[in-house]
């Protein structure tokens, strides 16, 4: 992860609300607006952020939340899935026995592999996450 991406994110956990506006992290985090924009645009691509409008107000205010690293692993393994499909049909044009096919076919071998043991980490997270909440309601 870039570094200024790092520091948003941590600026923004550290809060009581999870949330700051672009004023407030130009401030903490002693940089420059733009150097927000780029780096907020970039984490709200993966997934990390979203943003928010406060209610009868027109800044936006930038939001972190407890299923952030649920909606990042769930976007890597979209895009694993591309590149899967991608690597594969790769294979398909090359031929599998061509150096360029078998590196592609080691790739698409590796991100099903990858995919695979994720899947089964989000099933255990939802898991956990159902007997957590059954055990608060009870």
């Amino acid at each position: 992860m870039p570094r200024m991406a790092a520091r948003v994110l941590a600026c923004l956990y550290a809060t009581d609300s999870g949330t700051l506006t672009a004023a407030d992290l130009v401030q903490r985090l002693r940089v420059s607006p733009a150097s927000i924009s780029q780096t907020v645009a970039f984490l709200e691509q993966q997934g990390l952020l979203a943003r928010e409008r406060t209610p009868g107000g027109r800044r936006e205010r930038y939001v972190v939340d407890d299923e952030l690293w649920v909606r990042s692993t769930l976007a890597a393994l979209r895009m694993n899935d591309t590149l899967i499909t991608a690597s594969q049909h790769a294979v398909e044009i090359l031929g599998a026995a061509t150096p360029a096919g078998a590196r592609f076919g080691v790739a698409a071998e590796f991100l099903l592999l990858v995919n695979a043991s994720l899947g089964q980490v989000m099933e255990q997270w939802q898991r956990n996450q159902a007997d957590r909440n059954a055990g608060q309601q009870s």
